[in-house]
């Protein structure tokens, strides 16, 4: 069987977004990020909607009680059903286990979680590129270095949350966009 409630975890620059439209456009299941779950709160008007709005029109990070309600609203809807790929959230330890607590309640539960396994130094290398071409100068190597140690700090310590669970598959990130999909496919199916 084929898991469809799918978290994908790497570092930024991995390829999570890359990836997660190619499973979006073979499972027919819906790409949830962090960002869009806020933004189509707020956009929608709900209350934990109105809430996420005070602290991103201060420009504050949004608490982990809004993230998680935010998240509840998201996954509760008819699309997401059949299955899901959350995307830059559960970020931290706390995060995950709010979701587990979540998903029972509205009757899910993840069934896989893939860590894209990269080459940092690629990366870096990746993103610099990236940021020349797009024009992102806010995107620099001290900015981008910086966003590796927040992911190893906050994030990496997920692959042992969900190893633990019998749910982490690591895949080779590095290689071309169809070589990586075939690498997710196949621990989607594990």
């Amino acid at each position: 069987m084929t898991a469809t409630r799918i978290l994908l975890l790497g570092p930024p620059g991995a390829g999570k977004g890359t990836q997660a439209e190619r499973l979006v456009e073979e499972f027919g299941i819906p790409q949830i990020s962090t960002g869009d779950m806020l933004r189509t709160a707020v956009a929608e008007g709900t209350d934990i909607g109105r809430e996420a709005k005070t602290y991103m029109d201060r420009g504050d990070l949004v608490p982990d009680s809004v993230v998680i309600g935010v998240a509840e609203e998201r996954l509760s809807k008819a699309d997401a059903a059949e299955g899901f790929i959350l995307d830059g959230f559960p970020r931290t330890t706390a995060q995950a286990q709010a979701l587990d607590i979540l998903l029972d309640r509205i009757g899910s539960k993840l069934e896989r979680c893939v860590a894209l396994v990269v080459d940092e130094e690629a990366v870096v290398k990746r993103l610099l590129k990236r940021a020349e071409i797009e024009g992102r100068s806010d995107d620099n190597e001290e900015t981008i270095r910086n966003r590796m140690s927040v992911y190893h700090d906050s994030t990496k310590p997920l692959i042992e949350y969900y190893s633990e669970r019998g749910l982490m598959a690591e895949v080779d990130g590095m290689g071309s966009v169809d070589d990586i999909a075939d690498r997710i496919r196949e621990a989607l199916g594990d």
